[in-house]
């Protein structure tokens, strides 16, 4: 995996094939946060993280989707000490449920979930903290993603909410280049409306599942966030809404 750093306290790490997947290390007093797993890389983790001279005390996941959570199990068996962190919402769905909850639409939730077969250490909800991060809602591509804002300074992790490979957009907005972000968000309303509370924290960086790192993204962010307002707005048009 090729290790990015951006800033003291965030790596990228990415994963080039089969297409590009991101994870993501923080760097806390007592070794490294790792945020998703990408998908068949956890020697390939634990060696970046080595290579960087701490280890990995805590997996935490933006959401159960197996490009996100792929390399979760095997991680656990390399690394049992390390306490793994699950949102409660997307918990239930990577254990086979994927019926909705109170409150929630009735649109059928997509996407391969990686089977959840241990414990967590720990369910998260948003505005829980791990270590020097804050854990923010972020539903829409899945109903229980989660992303998290390093409250030292302002990088925000945000799973699939965004994307930046293809070109930057909010997640159920078609890149052509790099369509799979959008094909299987759950809630593009709903993702348009995290896509707007993730702006509002006024993220110093921007860092996404899939695509490079941004520095200062709100011009960006609101670029698309504006392309999703337009697209969303055709659609219910012509359904009549």
């Amino acid at each position: 995996m090729k290790a990015t750093p951006y800033g003291p306290h965030l790596v990228q790490l990415t994963q080039t094939f089969p297409f590009p997947i991101n994870a993501f290390l923080v760097r806390e007093q007592d070794g490294f946060t790792l945020i998703d797993t990408a998908w068949g890389q956890a020697r390939a983790i634990v060696a970046a993280a080595q290579a960087l001279g701490a280890p990995v005390r805590r997996i935490a996941l933006t959401h159960g989707h197996a490009d996100h959570a792929g390399s979760l199990e095997a991680l656990h068996a390399l690394l049992p000490e390390a306490e793994v962190l699950v949102g409660r919402r997307e918990a239930r769905l990577m254990r086979g449920d994927r019926s909705p909850e109170a409150g929630e639409g009735q649109e059928p939730v997509g996407g391969k979930f990686v089977p959840l077969g241990f414990a967590p250490s720990r369910l998260l909800e948003p505005g829980d903290r791990v270590g020097s991060l804050e854990v923010i809602a972020a539903p829409g591509h899945s109903p229980g993603q989660l992303a998290f804002l390093d409250t030292r300074d302002r990088s925000l992790i945000v799973g699939d909410a965004f994307q930046t490979q293809g070109g930057v957009a909010v997640a159920g907005v078609v890149r052509p280049l790099f369509p799979l972000p959008a094909w299987f968000t759950w809630d593009a309303e709903l993702a348009l409306q995290t896509a707007r509370s993730l702006r509002a924290l006024d993220p110093s960086r921007l860092a996404v599942g899939h695509g490079n790192t941004l520095e200062n993204p709100l011009a960006a962010m609101d670029a698309a966030i504006a392309a999703a307002e337009r697209r969303l707005g055709r659609r219910l048009s012509a359904a009549g809404r």
